[in-house]
């Protein structure tokens, strides 16, 4: 029933779901070495209740931040800095408490007024992405496909919250595949509660007041994380019986991202939640298919195929993947794995 309520959403563009602080710590703990002296962009936030603007500002020392800026879109009130002026969008920048008492007061908080609406694809806005050095927010779902463009337009690093859906967009799945794209640690559970403005539209057996709960979502980033070069465990052997091919594919189907087998180096299909466990110094990502593949799209050779099928029966979406030939580290740790360890023992690092 929620996924239905974010679809009739996302049809009336009413998509401004607003991230829990819990759920912004829980994930952004495995980013904080990348933060040091980085000017961030939060660029689809409210101040009022934009957990993004809370988590920054009041990390602002600990991350060791330049700078903080945050964009709002007009008609939102200002009541927390006492503005109380709806018709006016406004951006924030905020460089750090002066005045020791650990909290970002409204007079360190510089607010600026737009001329135009503060839409993100303004050229405003886009001024402001240009200074930024990583941008971070839940930008509408709606809007996804532009706001990933623009975000690779302009060569910037990101963490944003996204759904699944956006895997299987043409405009999406070529960056995961070029790794230029990936997914973070996720959200628990592969669901959400996001504060919503709209209606209560949790279940009743998660029920939040003031809640949508929403399942298949979650982080997409281009900043390394340690998660994105651990091992995925093999254990299992190819056989036909348990691997069989496709119909119209020349490739091995897998249905569980636990059961890849380790002997086997042709191109397999996996579950679309096999990114999650996706580290590409082990594997190649080659394609998607469901009716038709990701990356060719519908061909005049696979018209009227089902590019899944096996024994005439269709089978979900897959990600096709090889494995890697050689154990040998393809994509070398980053170096902010090893300034993590370091600040991890000077304390800055820890959870």
């Amino acid at each position: 029933m929620a996924n239905e309520k974010l679809r009739a959403a996302n049809v009336a563009k009413k998509d401004e779901f607003y991230t829990q602080l819990a759920d912004i710590e829980n994930e952004l703990k495995h980013y904080k070495q990348h933060f040091k002296d980085k000017v961030v962009l939060c660029n689809c936030d409210d101040p009022r209740v934009s957990n993004f603007f809370h988590y920054f500002s009041y990390n602002f020392e600990q991350l060791g931040l330049k700078k903080l800026i945050t964009t709002c879109y007009k008609s939102q009130e200002r009541d927390l800095f006492s503005q109380n002026d709806s018709e006016r969008a406004i951006w924030l920048e905020y460089f750090g408490d002066k005045n020791n008492n650990c909290v970002p007061d409204p007079e360190e908080i510089g607010i600026h007024y737009f001329k135009g609406d503060g839409d993100f694809r303004s050229a405003e806005c886009i001024e402001l992405l240009k200074e930024a050095d990583i941008v971070v927010t839940n930008p509408p779902f709606s809007l996804f496909r532009e706001y990933v463009a623009q975000l690779m337009k302009y060569e910037k690093k990101f963490v944003i919250v996204g759904h699944q859906n956006a895997i299987s967009y043409r405009e999406i799945f070529p960056l995961i595949k070029d790794n230029k794209l990936w997914l973070g640690y996720g959200f628990k559970g592969g669901a959400g509660h996001f504060i919503s403005k709209y209606e209560d539209t949790a279940t009743a057996g998660d029920h939040r007041e003031g809640m949508i709960r929403v399942s298949g979502v979650n982080w997409f980033t281009n900043l390394e994380i340690q998660k994105r070069h651990e091992d995925l465990i093999l254990y299992k052997s190819y056989n036909t019986e348990e691997y069989p091919h496709y119909d119209n594919y020349d490739a091995i189907n897998v249905d569980k991202t636990a059961d890849i087998p380790m002997d086997y180096d042709g191109v397999m299909g996996v579950p679309i939640t096999f990114l999650d466990k996706y580290n590409p110094d082990q594997f190649v990502i080659i394609d998607a298919i469901g009716r038709y593949s990701m990356i060719n799209g519908p061909t005049p050779e696979t018209q009227g195929k089902y590019l899944t099928d096996i024994n005439g029966k269709h089978r979900y979406a897959r990600i096709l993947i090889r494995r890697r030939q050689s154990s040998a580290s393809t994509y070398p740790q980053p170096e902010e794995t090893t300034l993590m360890a370091a600040e991890k023992q000077e304390g800055y690092g820890k959870e």
